[in-house]
């Protein structure tokens, strides 16, 4: 059974500024509860082709895998996949404007789980959501706080 969980945030702060932010894995521990540590195996700034080591904690587990860029479309999308692991995984974000001047971000994992993880599909999705949806929401805070600091001082 294939695991895609899709989730969604509106963060009251510009594209540029939420894409820019979001899109560079060097920040990711910033936002991303689970990940623990990023490593550069190829230089920054993220460009198609980039890999980059992460070090995660899911479901009790540790896991160490190497995303590849696959696809930048700058302030508008990007993915990168990972085929290492009992769980190969491809990762899409995606920003566009929001009505109210602020910007939509969407969260996509999709992947086909093999082995015995594939009979933990269900489970692994719920879970997935779960940690989606409370890794946006920081995102959102970290993000919305920056712009009123920023706001602030202007």
């Amino acid at each position: 059974m294939a695991v895609d969980v899709l989730t969604e945030v509106t963060i009251a702060a510009p594209r540029h500024r939420v894409a820019a932010f979001a899109a560079d894995p060097s920040r990711a521990p910033e936002w991303y509860d689970n990940i623990t540590s990023v490593e550069w195996e190829t230089a920054p700034p993220v460009t198609v082709g980039s890999r980059i080591a992460f070090v995660a904690h899911f479901l009790g587990r540790r896991l160490a895998y190497t995303y590849e860029v696959t696809e930048l479309i700058d302030g508008e999308r990007l993915a990168m996949e990972t085929a290492q692991g009992p769980f190969p995984m491809r990762t899409t974000y995606t920003w566009a404007d929001a009505p109210d001047g602020g910007t939509r971000m969407t969260l996509r994992n999709a992947g086909q789980p093999t082995g015995f993880s594939s009979w933990m599909a269900p489970f692994m999705s719920m879970a997935m959501r779960r940690a989606n949806r409370k890794d946006l929401a920081k995102l959102k805070s970290v993000l919305e706080r920056h712009v009123a600091v920023t706001a602030g001082g202007d």
